[in-house]
This record gives C-alpha cells, sequence and structure tokens, in this order.
C-alpha cells in the first residue's frame, strides 16, 4: 500500500487531500499544527508539529518508503506594499519555503527509497499573475515556484517528481476573511473566468493526479487551478 505525508492536514486543502487520499485506500500520516474533529474522525496516523519551527524529531516514526509529501501551509496578508514590514516578508517566506525545505530534506531518505514518489508543493496564481497588496505572499510563492523547480531537476535522477499547484481565491479556512458573506462569493466568483470560486476538493482532485501514477512523467510544473484566472481575459 502506498503511503502519503499530508503536511497543514488539519483543515481546508490539506484535510480534503487527505480524505481523498483515504478514500482511494492509500495509508496518510497527516501532520498538523492542530488536530481538529474533522481530522480526528478520519483516524488516520496524525502528527502534532509545526513543520516551520518546530523541532522534526517526531517524524522518525516513520519508516519504510514514503511515495509522496505534499505541503499544504500558507498564508494570506494583504495588505498595502507600504504597510508591511520586514518581518511580514520573513514569516511569509519562513512558513511557505522554509517549512517546505526542513519537511522535504527530513523525508529524501524515505522517498528515495519509494523508488518512483511525487512531491506536490503549493504555490499562488498570485506568483503569475501582478495583484495589488499581494506582494508578501507574491515573493514567498515565486519562491515556491522555484524550489520545485530546481528540485524537480535534482531529483529527478533519483526518481522522485516535484510540482507545484497554484491555486486562485479558494474557499478554506484561510481565505475566511475574504468570503464571508455571499455577496464576497459572488463577487468573487465574478472574477474569474469560470464563474466562480475554488473548492478544496478541486484542489485535492489536482494534488492526487500528481501524486498518482497517471502524472508519472510529469514533473517539474506549476498547474494553475485558478478558474482560469492566469491565462485567460474574458
Amino acid at each position: 500500500m502506498k503511503k502519503y505525508l499530508v503536511i497543514g492536514a488539519g483543515k481546508g486543502v490539506g484535510l480534503a487531500i487527505t480524505i481523498e487520499l483515504l478514500a482511494n485506500g492509500y495509508e496518510v500520516v497527516a501532520v498538523t499544527r492542530n488536530e481538529t474533529p474533522e481530522l480526528i474522525a478520519l483516524n488516520t496516523e496524525t502528527i502534532v508539529l509545526d513543520a516551520s519551527a518546530d523541532d522534526l524529531s517526531s517524524l522518525d516514526q516513520l519508516s519504510g518508503a514514503l511515495h509522496g509529501v505534499v505541503y499544504c501551509p500558507g498564508s494570506i496578508l494583504l495588505k498595502p506594499f507600504h504597510r508591511l514590514g520586514v518581518n511580514d516578508f520573513v514569516n511569509d517566506y519562513h512558513q511557505n519555503v522554509i517549512g517546505a525545505v526542513r519537511i522535504l530534506q527530513k523525508t529524501m531518505p524515505l522517498l528515495k527509497a519509494a523508488n518512483g514518489a511525487s512531491v506536490v508543493l503549493f504555490s499562488s496564481v498570485a506568483a503569475q499573475v501582478g495583484m495589488p497588496f499581494h506582494t508578501s505572499i507574491s515573493a514567498a510563492k515565486g519562491a515556491v515556484e522555484g524550489l520545485a523547480k530546481s528540485l524537480a531537476a535534482e531529483w529527478a535522477t533519483l526518481n522522485i517528481r516535484v510540482n507545484a499547484i497554484a491555486p486562485s481565491l479558494t474557499n478554506t479556512p484561510l481565505a475566511s476573511s475574504l468570503l464571508n458573506t455571499p455577496e464576497k462569493q459572488e463577487a468573487a466568483g465574478k472574477r474569474h473566468p469560470l464563474q466562480r470560486i475554488g473548492t478544496p476538493e478541486d484542489m485535492a482532485n489536482s494534488a492526487c493526479f500528481l501524486l498518482s501514477d497517471n502524472s508519472s512523467w510529469i514533473t517539474g510544473q506549476i498547474l494553475g487551478v485558478d478558474g482560469g484566472l492566469g491565462k485567460l481575459k474574458v
């Protein structure tokens, strides 16, 4: 049975990915900063830690091959550039990039042991399309995309694929302040060519495809799951 590690599995996109992988019969180790009732109900192996800050020795309990890692933690800090402090940029970079680096360095031996593994990172449409008030998160997610492409090249000889998903606005707890009324959700949907915002299931379906053997010839790619916002003008 294939085994996957999902970082940020407690809610939102990470929870949806965990649910989808379990539904397909895979073993999932869920990593979360805080256990949630939804995650507990899944009765899957769970490790509580902050991937960007905590000691990672609790991951030493993992053994055997690891067929995939998904790194879901993200942030939405939308402010005018002049109101952002240096620490805002550092914190976004640390959570989105350094956390992924730490996890991947820690799990690399287990990924190699699978003789065919897949890593999925999460970027943002804002790393591709210039948007006001997104400078901090866009900078961090741009680094995620660079990490994905460079690591894909480096790990290709190890048969470890690395790709990233770049979502647009998705209806998750992280985006709750932007979508907390029906009017805000409708207005946000209308900004997308497909006339709706994303769902955690949209991201989970794409992530599970990239983890699966169905994408075995795909690596170093940034997959826009964004309702067309990143490429289309209608």
